[in-house]
């Protein structure tokens, strides 16, 4: 059963803009196809008894409180700075 077509993958190819020749074509449709077989074997399976991830290994974020801590000051940061203008780094311009 052919589930992906040859116009189809045209289709797609050309909203990526990408050329391929009518061999890579049939090549690809073929492979999409088998991709999709594949993924179909996946509903096959019985998932009643398994709760949802959304990974694999038990993750959290580990995240600390915010607490002001002594830095250094503007005038200290800026004093080895080749080049500043108001309290700034200068750097030269990117965009012409």
């Amino acid at each position: 059963m052919e589930r992906i077509t040859k116009e189809q993958v045209r289709h797609v190819a050309k909203l990526a803009r990408l050329e391929f020749k009518e061999e890579k074509i049939e090549q690809l449709a073929y492979e999409l196809d088998e991709i999709i077989s594949f993924a179909e074997q996946l509903n096959e399976l019985d998932t009643d008894n398994v709760e949802p991830t959304s990974h694999v290994l038990d993750v959290r974020n580990v995240l600390r409180e915010d607490e002001v801590k002594p830095s250094l000051s503007r005038e200290e940061t800026m004093k080895n700075a080749p080049d500043q203008k108001d309290g700034q780094f200068k750097v030269p311009s990117v965009l012409e």
